[in-house]
């Protein structure tokens, strides 16, 4: 009997994803992909989160934007800025806190793998909200009447980072368009739960993170974990600074 080359695929992305979260998380490759987002319990999909980069190894969640807790780092950028000295500016400027923006997604073509979270950049986030506010298109996520989105992503000469141009569909579509009625509805139940998608630090871990910084000392091991990978085992960050754009 021949080998079920589905099969020895499903094989090769379990082993990819053990143990780093890699499968929850979709990033557009280059060129052009379609995609559905998903709709969420609380109404929506469209979500926020505040990052500190570039103290430690990775990236971690700020207490205070996110939580209401005390961020060391947030105090420590505020002095910062308040010494007005271009070397401190400059300091503050890449420890200060980062927004992004994560929604679920269905990608097209790509069915069997689930629901997903797909990450992007401010401006990608301003076009979805324009859009769902726009009464010619209205809940773009719903099962029966949303619609899908191109997504056209690429470096364009001259750029530094890749852009990310989107495409609203005209004509609405299923959702689940290969699914009955209960397997669109395990998809949804199977919608990671943003408020475990990425670890968190508490104020303690995060003054630790800080001081070693400031000291130079290199992070314990153990320490640095954020969040679980976002784009093919290659690390949350990675995923997150492909955003800036």
């Amino acid at each position: 009997m021949a080998i079920d080359i589905e099969k020895m695929k499903e094989k090769l992305n379990v082993l990819k994803n053990k143990g780093n979260g890699a499968g929850k998380f979709w990033k557009p490759q280059e060129g052009t992909q379609t995609v559905r987002i998903l709709p969420t319990e609380d109404g929506d999909p469209f979500k926020s989160f505040f990052f500190h980069y570039n103290v430690g190894s990775e990236g971690f969640l700020c207490p205070k934007a996110n939580f209401g807790e005390t961020c060391p780092v947030c105090d420590f950028v505020s002095n910062l800025y308040r010494q007005k000295d271009p070397e401190s500016l400059e300091m503050a400027k890449k420890l200060g806190k980062k927004q992004r923006f994560f929604s679920p997604v269905l990608v097209r073509g790509e069915e069997k793998e689930g629901a997903r979270i797909y990450g992007y950049s401010k401006g990608v986030y301003e076009k979805l909200i324009q859009t769902v506010l726009n009464p010619d298109y209205g809940d773009i996520t719903d099962l029966n009447e949303g619609i899908d989105i191109t997504i056209d992503y690429g470096k364009k000469p001259g750029k530094k980072f890749p852009d990310t141009d989107l495409t609203f569909a005209r004509k609405s579509t299923k959702t689940c368009k290969e699914l009955d009625a209960k397997g669109c509805t395990d998809l949804l139940a199977k919608i990671p739960d943003f408020n475990t998608l990425h670890k968190r630090k508490s104020t303690g871990e995060v003054q630790t993170a800080l001081d070693q910084f400031l000291s130079g000392e290199p992070e314990a091991a153990g320490t640095d974990e954020v969040a679980e990978d976002t784009s093919e085992g290659s690390g949350i960050d990675d995923a997150i600074r492909s955003l800036q754009a």
